[in-house]
C-alpha cells in the first residue's frame, strides 16, 4: 500500500535525526537490555538488524512512549521499538535518507524509504509479532497518535 508523503513536513525532527545519525555508536548496554526484554525472539532479530543510529532512536522513542502511556502493553512497546524497522528494506544510509526526505519518491529505494512503515509492519507480521505491534508500526490503532508525538518530540 503506497501512502502519500509530504516532503520535509517535520524539518525540526529531521534535523535532530540527522545530527544523531552522524554517530555510529551502539545503544547503551542498559538500553539494549531494556529494549530486548520488550521484544519477542524474532523481533529481537529484527531490532538487531537495524543500524545503531536507528536502534538508539527507537529506544529513545519507546522510552518516551512508555512515559506518555504508562499502561502500554508489551506489544505496543515492541511497536514503538520497531517503528522504523522497515527502513532496512531501502538500504539507504544517513545521506541517502536525507536526499530521499528532500526529493521524495523519485527512485525505487526512495519509495521504499517513504513506505518504511508498511514494510516494517509486513516484516513484523512475518516475524510473528502481535497484531497490536504490527498495527502500531503500520501507523494505525488507538495509541498511534501517542507514538507519533513521541517520535516527533
Amino acid at each position: 500500500m503506497s501512502r502519500p508523503r509530504h516532503v520535509l513536513t517535520q524539518p525540526h525532527h529531521l534535523a535532530a535525526r540527522f545530527f544523531t545519525s552522524l554517530s555510529n555508536r551502539p545503544p547503551d548496554p542498559v538500553d539494549e537490555e531494556w529494549a530486548e526484554a520488550q521484544l519477542l525472539g524474532p523481533e529481537v532479530g529484527l531490532w538487531r538488524r537495524m543500524c545503531n543510529q536507528d536502534r538508539r532512536h527507537s529506544v529513545k522513542v519507546a522510552r518516551r512512549f512508555v512515559d506518555a502511556l504508562p499502561t502500554a502493553t508489551r506489544a505496543q512497546i515492541a511497536g514503538a521499538l520497531l517503528h522504523d524497522v522497515g527502513k532496512l528494506e531501502c538500504g539507504l544510509g544517513t545521506w541517502g535518507r536525507v536526499v530521499a526526505s528532500i526529493v521524495g519518491r523519485r527512485t525505487k529505494r526512495f519509495r521504499l524509504y517513504h513506505d518504511h512503515e508498511h514494510l516494517g509492519a509486513m516484516l513484523a507480521q512475518a516475524a510473528g509479532s502481535d497484531p497490536a505491534t504490527v498495527e502500531l508500526i503500520d501507523e494505525r490503532g488507538p495509541v498511534y497518535a501517542t507514538l507519533k508525538a513521541c517520535d516527533r518530540a
